[in-house]
């Protein structure tokens, strides 16, 4: 990227932008990661399962949200730029296929391969935006904390058994911490994030597509599972049950806060502070997505099994989950929280071990009834008291509605 070309680099802010086929591209290896998460959690179902699977959708996540960042700020429909993202997408698909065995035989390919995705973005947008000081002193922050981040994946990498846990667990929460602090380095201060010119239509649209890469890796993980099947009878009604718990998490998440993410993001005092908390929240609800998609293969596969209680907390927290970062997305876009998301998501959390005696099948439907009410009470409370987005000042605390 020739640095006297870097002003046809950027965005254009002052007009509508909308995602490139490039960013669409990107999206699909998603599919593929996200899949192969929920399998590898299928198949190891205890809370040390659950803590790996977390720490890689957490590496998988930051991949995806400073990619979609970069290409806020830069246009992708550049072929420059597109150089940039393309060998992203192809290190994503081999973190993808390494991730089943991530904390086994295959760490190193799946740390080194997410440290030279991470430091060598942020390389490449500082040397090509060197005379751009605004853009290149932030990604040199970035590659900074990308650089300390690495060494905790690499460090982790060369251990095995829990040592590689925490050090990974450390490093996916420095990812975390970073972003708080704003990449803040000594002399250069903060990266001035609040100041930082946003496409609200383009950053609203990544985090809507991304929840509908991960809605749609839960149809096909369902739907495969439904295969092996055929039309059997008990089969059939468990695919029924999944589809329709997907198919609620998906309207409750689009109606009608993920429909307004636009508006939302523009009528922020800080736009740049709102996305990059609704990015936290868009995890939330991934990372519920993911489990529900675990929950949707327990169910068809072993419909009416007996009793059993990891079983039943994953069904049930896995939509949970996704109600606890969809209730933080409803605070970011209106100050208040629907009574509605914060009432399921108690049922839910508090059913998940009376319900632990039922068959996955009667769990599944006892969510489905949970999730169907809160749907209900949402087109019947916009129907009634429609309202506009109303984001907080940033660092306001929370109120109840």
């Amino acid at each position: 990227m020739a640095a006297g070309n870097t002003g046809d680099l950027l965005r254009d802010h002052g007009e509508p932008q909308r995602a490139t086929y490039v960013e669409l591209f990107f999206d699909v290896i998603l599919v593929f990661a996200l899949t192969r998460l929920s399998h590898t959690l299928f198949t190891d179902l205890t809370w040390i399962g659950a803590l790996h699977t977390t720490i890689l959708l957490a590496a998988f996540w930051w991949i995806w949200i400073f990619t979609a960042w970069t290409t806020d700020r830069l246009n992708p429909a550049q072929p420059a730029i597109q150089v940039v993202i393309i060998p992203i997408m192809l290190g994503t698909l081999i973190m993808a296929g390494a991730a089943p065995n991530a904390f086994g035989k295959d760490g190193m390919i799946f740390a080194a391969t997410y440290v030279i995705i991470q430091v060598g973005r942020a390389l490449v947008v500082t040397t090509a935006m060197r005379r751009r000081p605004e853009v290149a002193i932030g990604s040199l922050q970035q590659l900074v904390w990308n650089c300390f981040a690495g060494v905790l994946w690499i460090a982790g990498a060369l251990t095995a058994g829990t040592t590689r846990v925490v050090i990974w667990l450390l490093a996916a929460i420095l990812g975390y911490t970073m972003s708080r602090l704003d990449f803040r380095l000594p002399k250069l201060g903060p990266a001035r994030i609040t100041t930082q010119a946003v496409s609200a239509e383009h950053l609203a649209e990544r985090y809507q597509q991304i929840m509908i890469i991960a809605f749609g890796e839960t149809i096909l993980a369902a739907g495969g599972q439904f295969a092996a099947f055929g039309f059997e009878r008990d089969p059939l009604i468990a695919f029924v049950l999944a589809f329709a718990i997907t198919t609620l998490l998906w309207r409750i998440y689009f109606y009608r806060a993920g429909l307004l993410l636009p508006a939302a993001i523009a009528a922020s005092a800080a736009p740049a502070v709102f996305s990059r908390s609704a990015s936290y929240a868009h995890l939330v609800m991934a990372g519920g997505i993911v489990l529900s998609s675990v929950g949707d293969e327990i169910i068809i596969n072993h419909p009416f099994a007996e009793a059993n209680l990891v079983w039943s907390a994953v069904i049930l927290c896995g939509p949970a989950l996704f109600l606890a970062g969809r209730a933080r997305l409803d605070y970011l876009s209106f100050s208040k929280v629907a009574v509605s998301r914060v009432a399921g998501l108690l049922l839910l959390v508090v059913l998940s071990p009376v319900l632990a005696f039922l068959s996955p099948i009667l769990i599944a439907v006892v969510a489905v009834v949970i999730l169907t009410v809160i749907a209900a009470s949402d087109t019947v409370a916009w129907r009634f008291r429609p309202s506009k987005p109303k984001p907080p000042p940033p660092g306001r605390p929370y109120r109840r509605p």
